[in-house]
């Protein structure tokens, strides 16, 4: 059975248009988790533009399940993974003047393998967003990264059935070549209630991370119900 990591940055993002006390992310992990995630995700951005540094703190003092946190590989924010500790640290890029995170990471970085050393040396498990490239997968497995997060977007993105099938296709291939190295397989980025069910049904991968879309439908229907619904369609 598939896991679902429930990504709260945008009840922050909607915090810091007051740039107030709420509503307040850690309620938001809490309620997820008593509705069936399994993990809860955040992304410190360099900018912080929606998740700060307290809100870091306080999930990984008070959360129930797992902390996974998004991250770039800058100098600051591995210093703040040391010393926090969440339970896995997935390394994304970053650029300032994005929107959204819009692609998977080049593994051709310079000393992206001390990086990640220094990570894993501190506790911490290193997963890597990715695109679906079986070069990209094949380097993960050489820098011996815990997991591998299929970056789903280019599918989500999608206009026509034969562009979606061309994806899922294309997802499916990453997922077992991740399998047979002995990564975790995990994907994520512009999942919602409509176009998960073709990743569930591949069958490998173990973990599905989602944010905007069930903090959109929490809008309508409250946290607890948009949670509990993704975990039925990912179960």
């Amino acid at each position: 059975m598939a896991e679902l990591g429930v990504n709260i940055d945008h009840v922050a993002t909607l915090r810091q248009t007051r740039m107030g006390l709420e509503p307040e992310p850690v309620y938001a992990a809490m309620i997820a988790e008593q509705n069936g995630a399994d993990q809860i995700t955040i992304h410190l951005r360099e900018d912080r533009r929606h998740i700060q540094l307290r809100d870091l703190k306080t999930l990984k003092n008070t959360i129930q399940t797992r902390l996974n946190l998004e991250m770039a590989l800058t100098t600051e924010i591995i210093a703040i993974a040391k010393s926090v500790k969440p339970h896995t640290v997935t390394l994304v890029p970053e650029k300032r003047e994005e929107l959204t995170t819009e692609g998977g990471l080049n593994l051709h970085i310079k000393n992206i393998e001390g990086k990640i050393k220094e990570l894993q040396d501190a506790g911490l498990e290193v997963s890597l967003f990715l695109e679906p490239e079986a070069e990209m997968i094949r380097l993960a497995d050489r820098l011996k990264v815990s997991a591998v997060e299929i970056h789903t977007g280019t599918y989500a993105n999608t206009k026509t059935l034969q562009e979606a099938e061309n994806q899922i296709a294309r997802i499916a291939k990453a997922a077992k070549l991740i399998k047979s190295s002995g990564m975790r397989v995990v994907a994520g980025h512009g999942l919602n209630y409509h176009n998960v069910q073709a990743l569930v049904d591949l069958g490998t991968i173990e973990e599905f991370n989602i944010g905007h879309s069930i903090v959109s439908r929490a809008v309508f229907t409250g946290m607890a119900e948009a949670v509990a619904t993704m975990k039925i369609l990912i179960s």
